[in-house]
């Protein structure tokens, strides 16, 4: 597998584990099992993408890449529930993403 391929994989490992929060979200305020059974598929095909990838990539990118579903979290709480994200916290996606470079050269 390429580099590019694994670090795609990377990345739809962490929107994996924010649509499995977001779904779990939409289950806790809906209480239908559909939304519950997909948030765990979601973040279960994010654990085994993880494990996978753990093969793959250093431990050192892995681990700390994990902090990119934090991004996915942000704008899915945007874009699904409708939330008010304040400056100072699109700060911080900016500063996770920078990370996020820094530890992929």
């Amino acid at each position: 597998m390429t580099d590019s391929a694994a670090l795609l994989l990377l990345v739809l490992m962490t929107l994996f584990g924010a649509a499995g929060g977001a779904m779990l979200k939409l289950f806790s305020s809906t209480r239908k099992l559909k939304w519950a059974a997909c948030g765990l598929a979601a973040y279960g095909s994010g654990a085994l993408l993880n494990i996978y990838l753990l093969r793959l990539l250093p431990y050192t990118l892995v681990v700390p890449a994990n902090a990119l579903t934090f991004v996915w979290a942000m704008v899915l709480a945007k874009w699904i529930f409708g939330e008010r994200i304040r400056a100072v916290r699109w700060a911080g996606v900016a500063l996770i993403m920078g990370g996020l470079v820094l530890l992929a050269v």
